[in-house]
């Protein structure tokens, strides 16, 4: 298992445990929207920021490889879907872990939807995808969201409770899912999940200060990091923005001292646009 654990710190910050990872794989999904319509310059606007790992397909692996600058991991997700299916919760597999590996992944990643009326190919893609994943000693993120008529609210802590676990139960390394509103109810969340949880950004919020209080929030309940895209991409300044998720995330900031941090670069660059 040493493969794997060379490769989580390729992922993870080996110092704090935790993570800032960045997805960048919304092309698919949704097409080339603002924030990555030029990926390599996305990725290092989030670099230089402090991005422990970004997450993309595998045809953009060369798009955005940067040959310069400092070094992030790769997670190569596995699964997709489109907006304009009519099916857009039903996940496929798009790329194996052996292809993953040969574009130099770190980790892969799968998305699943549980509630959704095919669940069941998922769920079966996901089993086969950890097996795999184990056999070659890669990390796997797998992002678990409650979506379906079954589901009344995709942010109730006991539909997350289960999708947590779900993840960890099927061989999962990490397991993303969404914030379920307060520190209380996500550390019931964690705490019945034994492998690493990260959050999701969803989607993009009303100010940097919500943003800020989310990933604060938790960190508290025993988060072990983040998986944010469009409020980190779509941001004004996405370099200062993964920085100050990052002080939460790995110096344990305040909400205040991380706005403070963000604001500061914000303002002054109000003012040289004002002068100029």
């Amino acid at each position: 298992m040493i493969g794997k654990h060379i490769r989580m710190e390729r992922i993870i910050d080996r110092n704090t445990n935790k993570t800032v990872i960045v997805p960048m794989d919304h092309g698919v999904s949704s097409g080339p929207i603002d924030g990555i319509v030029d990926l390599r310059d996305a990725i290092d606007k989030v670099v230089r920021g402090g991005a422990n790992a970004i997450v993309e397909h595998k045809g953009m692996v060369g798009a955005g490889h940067r040959r310069s600058g400092k070094d992030v991991g790769l997670i190569i997700h596995l699964s997709a879907s489109t907006s304009l299916s009519p099916y857009p919760n039903t996940k496929t597999m798009v790329c194996t872990v052996e292809e993953a590996l040969r574009l130099g992944a770190d980790a892969v990643s799968i998305h699943v939807n549980i509630g959704d009326d095919r669940e069941r190919q998922m769920l079966n893609d996901f089993g086969l995808v950890s097996r795999r994943a184990r056999e070659w000693g890669i990390p796997l993120l797998a992002m678990i969201y409650p979506r379906g008529d079954k589901i009344a609210n995709e942010y109730d802590p006991k539909v997350l409770k289960h999708a947590a676990r779900l993840g960890a139960e099927l061989g999962a390394d990490l397991v993303k899912i969404s914030y379920s509103g307060s520190v209380e109810s996500f550390r019931d969340v964690v705490l019945g999940c034994p492998v690493p949880v990260v959050i999701a950004g969803g989607e993009k919020m009303e100010s940097d200060k919500e943003i800020l209080q989310v990933v604060r929030g938790a960190m508290d309940a025993g988060g072990k990091g983040v998986s944010i895209g469009r409020n980190v991409f779509q941001h004004t300044d996405p370099t200062r923005m993964v920085g100050a998720i990052s002080m939460i995330v790995h110096e344990n900031a305040s909400v205040e001292e991380a706005s403070a941090f963000l604001n500061s670069n914000l303002l002054a660059s109000e003012r040289r646009e004002s002068t100029e």
